[in-house]
Protein backbone atom coordinates (compact mmCIF):
# COMPACT_ATOMS: atom_id res chain seq x y z
CA UNK A 1 0.00 0.00 0.00
CA UNK A 2 1.58 3.25 -1.25
CA UNK A 3 1.68 6.22 1.41
CA UNK A 4 2.66 9.85 0.86
CA UNK A 5 3.61 12.92 3.26
CA UNK A 6 1.46 15.76 2.48
CA UNK A 7 2.81 19.21 2.75
CA UNK A 8 1.95 20.78 5.66
CA UNK A 9 0.98 17.78 7.61
CA UNK A 10 2.84 15.69 9.99
CA UNK A 11 3.57 11.95 8.76
CA UNK A 12 2.32 9.69 6.37
CA UNK A 13 -1.55 9.70 5.00
CA UNK A 14 -3.22 7.18 3.30
CA UNK A 15 -4.19 7.76 -0.71
CA UNK A 16 -8.08 7.51 -1.16
CA UNK A 17 -7.10 5.39 -3.65
CA UNK A 18 -5.54 3.16 -1.60
CA UNK A 19 -8.62 3.53 0.71
CA UNK A 20 -11.27 2.79 -1.54
CA UNK A 21 -9.14 -0.32 -3.04
CA UNK A 22 -8.71 -1.78 1.09
CA UNK A 23 -12.38 -1.73 1.46
CA UNK A 24 -13.15 -3.07 -1.79
CA UNK A 25 -11.18 -5.96 -1.24
CA UNK A 26 -12.65 -7.16 1.86
CA UNK A 27 -15.76 -7.93 -0.06
CA UNK A 28 -15.18 -7.11 -4.00
CA UNK A 29 -18.93 -7.58 -4.81
CA UNK A 30 -20.40 -5.77 -2.03
CA UNK A 31 -21.13 -1.72 -1.66
CA UNK A 32 -19.15 -0.11 0.55
CA UNK A 33 -20.19 0.08 4.04
CA UNK A 34 -20.90 3.87 4.68
CA UNK A 35 -19.93 4.94 1.13
CA UNK A 36 -16.44 4.38 2.63
CA UNK A 37 -16.78 6.59 5.28
CA UNK A 38 -14.81 8.19 7.01
CA UNK A 39 -12.08 9.19 4.58
CA UNK A 40 -9.09 9.33 5.84
CA UNK A 41 -9.17 13.29 5.46
CA UNK A 42 -12.41 13.63 7.36
CA UNK A 43 -10.51 15.88 10.45
CA UNK A 44 -9.65 18.29 8.15
CA UNK A 45 -11.93 18.00 5.28
CA UNK A 46 -14.90 18.54 7.86
CA UNK A 47 -13.09 21.44 9.62
CA UNK A 48 -12.98 23.38 6.42
CA UNK A 49 -15.96 26.20 5.32
CA UNK A 50 -17.55 26.79 2.00
CA UNK A 51 -16.66 30.04 0.67
CA UNK A 52 -19.75 32.49 -0.50
CA UNK A 53 -18.94 32.53 -4.22
CA UNK A 54 -20.92 33.53 -6.83
CA UNK A 55 -21.84 30.41 -8.81
CA UNK A 56 -20.85 31.48 -11.96
CA UNK A 57 -17.23 32.06 -10.90
CA UNK A 58 -17.22 28.34 -8.89
CA UNK A 59 -14.16 26.44 -10.39
CA UNK A 60 -12.32 29.53 -11.83
CA UNK A 61 -9.27 30.15 -9.41
CA UNK A 62 -9.08 26.13 -9.98
CA UNK A 63 -8.94 26.89 -13.33
CA UNK A 64 -6.25 29.37 -12.93
CA UNK A 65 -3.88 27.21 -10.68
CA UNK A 66 -4.07 24.44 -13.78
CA UNK A 67 -3.42 27.31 -16.21
CA UNK A 68 -0.34 28.39 -14.22
CA UNK A 69 0.81 24.47 -13.46
CA UNK A 70 -0.30 22.76 -16.85
CA UNK A 71 1.78 25.80 -19.01
CA UNK A 72 5.02 24.17 -17.69
CA UNK A 73 6.17 21.17 -19.15
CA UNK A 74 8.65 19.91 -15.95
CA UNK A 75 6.55 21.22 -13.08
CA UNK A 76 5.47 17.47 -11.26
CA UNK A 77 1.85 17.16 -10.25
CA UNK A 78 2.56 16.35 -6.69
CA UNK A 79 3.15 20.13 -6.99
CA UNK A 80 0.23 20.52 -7.82
CA UNK A 81 -1.37 19.20 -5.86
CA UNK A 82 0.38 21.58 -2.91
CA UNK A 83 -1.29 24.13 -4.82
CA UNK A 84 -4.73 22.70 -4.62
CA UNK A 85 -4.88 22.77 -0.70
CA UNK A 86 -7.60 24.42 0.61
CA UNK A 87 -9.17 25.77 -2.45
CA UNK A 88 -12.80 24.78 -2.90
CA UNK A 89 -13.47 22.41 -5.62
CA UNK A 90 -17.35 21.04 -7.00
CA UNK A 91 -17.98 17.67 -7.57
CA UNK A 92 -19.83 18.00 -10.40
CA UNK A 93 -18.65 18.62 -13.90
CA UNK A 94 -17.29 22.23 -14.26
CA UNK A 95 -16.92 24.34 -17.38
CA UNK A 96 -13.94 26.42 -15.52
CA UNK A 97 -11.93 23.15 -14.76
CA UNK A 98 -13.05 21.35 -18.26
CA UNK A 99 -11.82 24.45 -20.72
CA UNK A 100 -8.45 24.78 -18.67
CA UNK A 101 -7.79 21.09 -18.99
CA UNK A 102 -8.90 21.47 -23.10
CA UNK A 103 -5.88 24.22 -23.35
CA UNK A 104 -3.59 22.48 -22.15
CA UNK A 105 -1.09 19.86 -23.71
CA UNK A 106 -2.82 16.51 -23.52
CA UNK A 107 -0.48 14.35 -22.14
CA UNK A 108 0.36 16.51 -19.97
CA UNK A 109 -3.51 17.01 -18.66
CA UNK A 110 -3.27 12.87 -19.01
CA UNK A 111 -0.44 12.61 -16.77
CA UNK A 112 -1.74 15.29 -14.45
CA UNK A 113 -5.22 13.59 -13.41
CA UNK A 114 -3.57 10.06 -13.15
CA UNK A 115 -1.21 11.42 -10.38
CA UNK A 116 -3.75 13.45 -8.67
CA UNK A 117 -6.34 10.40 -8.29
CA UNK A 118 -3.76 7.90 -7.62
CA UNK A 119 -1.69 9.66 -5.41
CA UNK A 120 -4.19 12.14 -3.78
CA UNK A 121 -4.60 12.21 -0.01
CA UNK A 122 -6.77 15.17 -0.10
CA UNK A 123 -10.59 14.85 -1.53
CA UNK A 124 -10.36 18.14 -3.62
CA UNK A 125 -7.30 17.30 -4.84
CA UNK A 126 -8.80 13.59 -5.82
CA UNK A 127 -11.87 15.37 -7.63
CA UNK A 128 -9.59 17.91 -10.12
CA UNK A 129 -7.60 15.17 -10.93
CA UNK A 130 -11.46 12.86 -11.90
CA UNK A 131 -12.28 16.25 -13.91
CA UNK A 132 -8.84 16.32 -15.87
CA UNK A 133 -9.52 12.43 -16.80
CA UNK A 134 -13.25 13.30 -17.46
CA UNK A 135 -11.74 15.01 -20.43
CA UNK A 136 -9.82 12.72 -21.82
CA UNK A 137 -11.22 9.17 -23.57
CA UNK A 138 -7.76 7.06 -22.49
CA UNK A 139 -9.08 3.71 -22.25
CA UNK A 140 -6.28 2.40 -19.44
CA UNK A 141 -7.11 5.02 -16.97
CA UNK A 142 -10.76 2.89 -16.49
CA UNK A 143 -9.58 0.55 -13.70
CA UNK A 144 -8.24 3.58 -11.69
CA UNK A 145 -11.54 6.00 -12.26
CA UNK A 146 -13.76 2.66 -11.51
CA UNK A 147 -11.65 2.10 -8.20
CA UNK A 148 -12.04 5.60 -6.67
CA UNK A 149 -15.61 5.91 -7.90
CA UNK A 150 -16.53 3.64 -5.34
CA UNK A 151 -16.20 6.44 -2.96
CA UNK A 152 -18.88 7.72 -4.56
CA UNK A 153 -20.87 10.28 -2.69
CA UNK A 154 -17.65 12.17 -2.95
CA UNK A 155 -16.57 11.18 -6.26
CA UNK A 156 -19.35 9.14 -8.08
CA UNK A 157 -20.60 11.85 -10.55
CA UNK A 158 -17.13 12.74 -12.01
CA UNK A 159 -15.87 8.77 -12.27
CA UNK A 160 -19.39 8.38 -14.03
CA UNK A 161 -18.50 11.55 -16.52
CA UNK A 162 -15.17 10.33 -17.22
CA UNK A 163 -16.62 6.31 -17.90
CA UNK A 164 -19.34 7.46 -20.19
CA UNK A 165 -16.27 9.41 -22.34
CA UNK A 166 -14.77 5.77 -22.51
CA UNK A 167 -16.90 4.04 -25.04
CA UNK A 168 -15.26 1.14 -25.36
CA UNK A 169 -15.14 0.06 -21.93
CA UNK A 170 -17.00 2.57 -20.33
CA UNK A 171 -20.53 1.15 -20.38
CA UNK A 172 -19.20 -2.11 -18.35
CA UNK A 173 -17.02 -0.38 -16.54
CA UNK A 174 -20.32 2.15 -15.30
CA UNK A 175 -22.34 -1.47 -14.85
CA UNK A 176 -19.55 -2.70 -12.20
CA UNK A 177 -19.69 0.26 -10.82
CA UNK A 178 -23.34 0.54 -10.16
CA UNK A 179 -23.69 -3.01 -8.52
CA UNK A 180 -21.18 -1.34 -5.68
CA UNK A 181 -22.13 2.15 -5.00
CA UNK A 182 -25.38 3.28 -3.39
CA UNK A 183 -27.04 6.51 -2.52
CA UNK A 184 -26.09 9.51 -4.37
CA UNK A 185 -23.70 7.76 -6.05
CA UNK A 186 -26.21 5.23 -7.02
CA UNK A 187 -27.72 8.06 -8.70
CA UNK A 188 -24.63 9.51 -10.37
CA UNK A 189 -23.92 6.35 -12.10
CA UNK A 190 -27.58 5.05 -13.24
CA UNK A 191 -28.01 8.10 -14.68
CA UNK A 192 -24.67 7.68 -16.61
CA UNK A 193 -25.98 4.48 -17.59
CA UNK A 194 -29.26 6.19 -19.04
CA UNK A 195 -27.67 8.49 -21.15
CA UNK A 196 -25.30 5.60 -22.15
CA UNK A 197 -28.41 4.19 -24.64
CA UNK A 198 -28.87 1.32 -22.09
CA UNK A 199 -27.31 -1.01 -24.58
CA UNK A 200 -25.67 -4.06 -22.70
CA UNK A 201 -26.95 -2.87 -19.24
CA UNK A 202 -30.54 -2.88 -20.07
CA UNK A 203 -31.30 -6.11 -18.48
CA UNK A 204 -29.40 -4.58 -15.31
CA UNK A 205 -31.39 -1.26 -15.51
CA UNK A 206 -34.84 -3.00 -16.11
CA UNK A 207 -34.32 -5.70 -12.54
CA UNK A 208 -31.72 -3.79 -10.47
CA UNK A 209 -31.48 -0.22 -10.93
CA UNK A 210 -33.79 0.57 -8.07
CA UNK A 211 -32.42 -0.73 -4.68
CA UNK A 212 -35.54 1.21 -2.55
CA UNK A 213 -33.76 4.41 -1.08
CA UNK A 214 -35.41 7.41 -1.51
CA UNK A 215 -32.94 8.52 -3.92
CA UNK A 216 -34.54 5.90 -6.70
CA UNK A 217 -37.28 8.57 -8.04
CA UNK A 218 -34.43 10.83 -9.37
CA UNK A 219 -33.71 8.04 -11.98
CA UNK A 220 -36.77 5.28 -11.86
CA UNK A 221 -38.44 7.53 -15.00
CA UNK A 222 -34.96 7.62 -17.19
CA UNK A 223 -34.65 3.59 -16.21
CA UNK A 224 -37.98 3.09 -17.24
CA UNK A 225 -37.58 4.83 -20.43
CA UNK A 226 -33.86 4.43 -21.46
CA UNK A 227 -34.25 0.63 -21.01
CA UNK A 228 -38.14 0.39 -22.26
CA UNK A 229 -39.47 -0.63 -19.61
CA UNK A 230 -42.85 -1.09 -21.83
CA UNK A 231 -41.69 -3.34 -23.96
CA UNK A 232 -40.34 -5.57 -21.44
CA UNK A 233 -43.12 -5.74 -18.77
CA UNK A 234 -45.11 -6.94 -22.57
CA UNK A 235 -43.22 -9.02 -23.87
CA UNK A 236 -43.01 -12.61 -23.34
CA UNK A 237 -39.59 -13.24 -21.29
CA UNK A 238 -40.91 -11.51 -17.75
CA UNK A 239 -39.50 -13.07 -14.78
CA UNK A 240 -40.10 -12.43 -11.31
CA UNK A 241 -36.72 -9.95 -10.99
CA UNK A 242 -38.50 -7.98 -13.88
CA UNK A 243 -42.47 -7.91 -12.32
CA UNK A 244 -40.77 -6.82 -8.58
CA UNK A 245 -38.42 -4.00 -9.98
CA UNK A 246 -41.46 -2.84 -12.33
CA UNK A 247 -42.76 -2.48 -9.24
CA UNK A 248 -40.23 -0.18 -7.44
CA UNK A 249 -39.94 1.77 -10.40
CA UNK A 250 -43.54 2.12 -10.49
CA UNK A 251 -43.62 3.01 -6.61
CA UNK A 252 -40.86 5.41 -7.01
CA UNK A 253 -42.62 7.44 -10.03
CA UNK A 254 -45.79 7.65 -8.19
CA UNK A 255 -43.94 9.91 -5.59
CA UNK A 256 -40.68 11.50 -6.74
CA UNK A 257 -42.79 14.58 -7.83
CA UNK A 258 -40.27 17.36 -8.01
CA UNK A 259 -37.59 15.06 -8.69
CA UNK A 260 -37.82 13.22 -12.06
CA UNK A 261 -40.03 12.45 -14.56
CA UNK A 262 -43.59 10.84 -12.54
CA UNK A 263 -46.63 8.28 -13.78
CA UNK A 264 -48.16 11.58 -15.16
CA UNK A 265 -45.82 12.13 -17.54
CA UNK A 266 -44.90 8.86 -18.30
CA UNK A 267 -46.60 8.03 -21.34
CA UNK A 268 -46.88 4.42 -21.06
CA UNK A 269 -47.71 4.05 -16.94
CA UNK A 270 -51.73 2.69 -18.01
CA UNK A 271 -50.12 0.16 -19.44
CA UNK A 272 -47.62 -0.77 -17.79
CA UNK A 273 -49.23 -0.31 -14.04
CA UNK A 274 -52.07 -2.76 -15.51
CA UNK A 275 -49.97 -5.16 -16.80
CA UNK A 276 -47.71 -5.19 -13.10
CA UNK A 277 -51.15 -5.61 -11.58
CA UNK A 278 -51.78 -7.91 -13.75
CA UNK A 279 -48.42 -10.59 -13.22
CA UNK A 280 -48.67 -9.66 -9.19
CA UNK A 281 -51.69 -12.21 -9.28
CA UNK A 282 -49.61 -14.58 -10.21
CA UNK A 283 -47.22 -14.04 -8.17
CA UNK A 284 -45.86 -16.07 -4.99
CA UNK A 285 -46.25 -13.68 -2.49
CA UNK A 286 -43.86 -11.88 -0.45
CA UNK A 287 -43.64 -9.01 2.16
CA UNK A 288 -41.58 -6.79 -0.24
CA UNK A 289 -44.26 -7.25 -3.50
CA UNK A 290 -47.32 -6.83 -1.02
CA UNK A 291 -46.10 -3.74 0.11
CA UNK A 292 -45.12 -1.72 -3.50
CA UNK A 293 -48.24 -3.22 -4.89
CA UNK A 294 -49.94 -1.49 -1.90
CA UNK A 295 -48.47 1.51 -2.07
CA UNK A 296 -48.78 2.09 -5.63
CA UNK A 297 -52.61 1.75 -5.57
CA UNK A 298 -53.26 3.83 -2.53
CA UNK A 299 -51.44 6.24 -4.88
CA UNK A 300 -53.80 5.80 -7.48
CA UNK A 301 -56.63 5.95 -5.23
CA UNK A 302 -55.38 9.02 -3.32
CA UNK A 303 -54.87 11.24 -6.14
CA UNK A 304 -56.95 12.43 -9.52
CA UNK A 305 -56.12 10.15 -12.27
CA UNK A 306 -54.33 12.29 -14.38
CA UNK A 307 -51.55 12.41 -11.38
CA UNK A 308 -51.01 8.71 -12.70
CA UNK A 309 -51.61 9.20 -16.21
CA UNK A 310 -54.58 7.16 -16.49
CA UNK A 311 -58.28 7.89 -17.32
CA UNK A 312 -60.82 7.28 -13.88
CA UNK A 313 -61.78 4.01 -16.08
CA UNK A 314 -58.03 2.93 -16.09
CA UNK A 315 -57.04 4.23 -12.47
CA UNK A 316 -60.22 2.48 -11.01
CA UNK A 317 -59.67 -0.74 -12.87
CA UNK A 318 -55.92 -1.18 -12.14
CA UNK A 319 -56.76 -0.43 -8.39
CA UNK A 320 -59.45 -3.39 -8.82
CA UNK A 321 -56.35 -5.69 -10.32
CA UNK A 322 -54.41 -4.86 -7.32
CA UNK A 323 -56.88 -5.12 -4.46
CA UNK A 324 -57.63 -8.49 -5.61
CA UNK A 325 -54.13 -9.85 -5.49
CA UNK A 326 -53.65 -7.62 -1.76
CA UNK A 327 -56.89 -9.20 -0.59
CA UNK A 328 -56.02 -12.55 -1.35
CA UNK A 329 -55.91 -14.83 1.80
CA UNK A 330 -52.20 -16.14 1.17
CA UNK A 331 -51.08 -12.90 0.35
CA UNK A 332 -52.95 -11.81 3.93
CA UNK A 333 -51.14 -14.73 5.48
CA UNK A 334 -47.63 -13.82 3.79
CA UNK A 335 -47.85 -9.70 5.47
CA UNK A 336 -48.61 -11.12 8.53
CA UNK A 337 -46.45 -13.53 8.87
CA UNK A 338 -43.31 -11.80 7.70
CA UNK A 339 -43.79 -8.08 9.28
CA UNK A 340 -43.69 -7.42 12.45
CA UNK A 341 -47.39 -6.20 12.82
CA UNK A 342 -46.17 -4.44 16.05
CA UNK A 343 -43.59 -2.33 14.77
CA UNK A 344 -43.69 1.40 14.14
CA UNK A 345 -43.71 1.06 10.23
CA UNK A 346 -46.44 -1.88 10.57
CA UNK A 347 -48.35 1.02 13.02
CA UNK A 348 -47.95 3.74 9.94
CA UNK A 349 -48.37 1.45 7.42
CA UNK A 350 -51.64 0.33 8.62
CA UNK A 351 -53.10 3.90 9.33
CA UNK A 352 -51.84 5.67 6.53
CA UNK A 353 -52.30 3.09 3.29
CA UNK A 354 -54.27 -0.09 4.43
CA UNK A 355 -56.60 1.69 6.32
CA UNK A 356 -57.56 3.77 2.75
CA UNK A 357 -57.51 0.78 0.77
CA UNK A 358 -59.59 -1.54 3.56
CA UNK A 359 -56.96 -4.04 3.54
CA UNK A 360 -57.82 -7.03 4.83
CA UNK A 361 -54.30 -8.53 6.42
CA UNK A 362 -54.17 -4.80 8.43
CA UNK A 363 -57.93 -5.83 9.73
CA UNK A 364 -58.30 -5.84 13.82
CA UNK A 365 -59.30 -9.81 14.11
CA UNK A 366 -61.45 -8.74 16.70
CA UNK A 367 -63.30 -6.31 14.95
Amino acid sequence: MSVTTEPGLLGPQITLFDHALRLHQRDPDAVLPRDGEPYPDDERYRSRTRPEIDPRLVGADVAAILDRHLSRPDAPPSELAGALQGVFVPIHRNEHIEAAALRADRRRVRQAGHWLVRHGTDRDVVTVGLALLATDRTEGDIPLIRTIGLLSNSFGALAAEALQRRHRGGSEALLWLAERVSGWGRVYVVEALCRFGAGNSRAWLLRHACDGDFLDGYFAGKVATAAHLHEAITGADVDDDLIDHTGRLLKAMADCGGMSTTLEHYPPAPIVLATHADHLGRQAPTVARYLDAAVIADHLTAKPPQRSGCTVEQRDRIVRQYLAALQQPDWCDAVRAGLDLNGDFAAWFAENVAARLNLRAFADPAG
